[in-house]
């Protein structure tokens, strides 16, 4: 019986352990931000920032966590230096004013053991508006090289730059832009 009893409390105690929340910090150099919209509707443009930084807590046997994300705006990158600098302008991001887009989440949604979404407040141009973000992959696991834990995901979601002042074209330019997110991360 004290061995049982020894074994259930060592259960508890590495159950306990495990429930645990972990915090990660983002790997800059494989966490991205891509946005896409139509253009005149002749194709899909496709851009992204390269500078994006999250962190995020994440209690799997919970079923809880948390993320703050911020994307450096001026490191929109169209592929063309000139456009780049024509999304940097006050009828779009106006970077001048508005250095930062922020996401913080309210709450993380699970479909079993999986996360399925992330509610949250999108922040652009000094306008904040819900955003739920599709979860698409999640993936934890001790990292190879790091030898640490790791976690990565992927999510979407599709936004409306007019509602975010951002709307000069539109509609002819798309005003539906879809967003979508890289992350990866390290256990701090």
């Amino acid at each position: 019986m004290k061995k049982i009893l020894a074994l259930l409390i060592a259960a508890g105690v590495s159950l306990s352990a495990f429930a645990a929340p972990e915090s990660f910090t983002s790997d800059a150099n494989h966490t991205f931000a891509r946005f896409e919209y139509s253009h005149f509707g002749y194709s899909i443009q496709q851009s992204r920032f390269n500078n994006t930084s999250a962190k995020i807590v994440l209690d799997r046997a919970a079923k809880t966590g948390s993320v703050e994300a911020v994307i450096d705006t001026k490191s929109v990158d169209t592929g063309s230096k000139l456009f780049d600098s024509h999304i940097q302008g006050e009828d779009f991001l106006d970077t001048a004013k508005f250095p930062t887009i922020t996401y913080k989440s309210t709450k993380f949604n699970f479909k079993g053991d999986t996360l399925a979404s992330i509610d949250g407040n999108l922040t652009v141009k000094g306008i904040t508006k819900p955003v739920t973000l599709t979860v698409t992959s999640l993936h934890c696991a001790d990292h190879p090289m790091m030898k640490k834990l790791a976690c990565g995901a992927n999510a979407t979601a599709t936004i409306k730059r007019t509602e975010f002042n951002a709307g000069k074209y539109a509609p002819n330019v798309g005003d539906e832009v879809t967003l979508n997110f890289s992350i990866e991360s390290i256990k701090d």
